[in-house]
């Protein structure tokens, strides 16, 4: 059994490429993939993929305000009364991104830091996007405290010392497709070296999708490329990564 730790549902082709969010778990099942976690973005378009998701038990859900929609519509009481649902195991997508938006970076931390204070209020994990801002990033899971809750540094594109300092704040790592990108040559070596014990996949889906599918819009059943792929890589069994990492999933988001 796989499991997609990281998906935007409510962004993938209902029109061209799927027939509804049944048809898209339909296809991850078929591909073994039994379980998903839909993540949030903005607080606006919170409602409408918690009501997308809600008649499928297997899809579980995040609220959270990503590093480049720090200037959409934000009420704390309001995203304190989202990430309280009980279909919600996950707050984020949130972080830092200084690679796209570097303007608003003084917006970025201080929605980074209130949403890392929820999280450790509500003991709820935090999804962490971070991008050219490895050192700030560091520092407000440092200062809020975020070990107490753990998290997962999600589609890693970092080096090793980043994920080292992850680990020991008590974060997992997703690897996502990228990994299967030629051009990836040091994510594929620190993927090497990071124990199978912290290690999530996911799709990131709709975008990134892996190889063989670049191109095409990404999907939950695409996760079990990355999985064998990371098995190459490691030198080990397909069977090992799907358990562990689905083990992990569980562990992090459903304790």
């Amino acid at each position: 059994m796989f499991v997609d730790s990281h998906c935007h549902l409510d962004k993938l082709d209902y029109q061209d490429v799927h027939t509804g969010i049944q048809d898209v778990i339909q296809k991850a099942k078929a591909a073994h993939v039994e379980k998903l976690l839909s993540v949030g973005v903005t607080l606006g378009s919170f409602p409408k993929m918690l009501e997308l998701i809600e008649p499928y038990s297997e899809v579980m859900a995040s609220c959270g305000v990503h590093p480049l929609d720090v200037e959409s519509e934000f009420s704390l009481k309001q995203f304190k009364h989202y990430a309280t649902h009980e279909r919600v195991v996950a707050i984020g997508e949130t972080g830092l991104d200084y690679h796209y938006q570097p303007d608003t970076a003084q917006l970025q931390k201080i929605r980074f830091e209130q949403q890392v204070d929820v999280a450790v209020e509500l003991n709820k994990p935090l999804i962490i996007h971070t991008r050219n801002a490895r050192k700030d990033t560091l520092a407000i899971l440092k200062n809020g405290s975020a070990e107490q809750c753990g998290g997962v540094i999600h589609c890693f594109t970092e080096d090793l010392p980043f994920a080292q300092a992850a680990m020991e704040l008590g974060f997992y790592i997703s690897i996502s497709g990228i990994v299967t990108f030629r051009q990836a040559k040091e994510l594929k070596e620190v993927v090497k070296q990071l124990p199978l014990e912290r290690l999530l996949i996911e799709t990131d889906s709709p975008y990134l999708a892996p190889v063989p599918h670049r191109g095409k819009e990404n999907q939950p059943a695409y996760v079990v490329e990355v999985a064998a792929y990371i098995a190459q890589l490691k030198g080990v069994s397909l069977k090992e990564v799907a358990e562990k990492t689905t083990q992990n999933y569980h562990d992090l988001f459903l304790r």
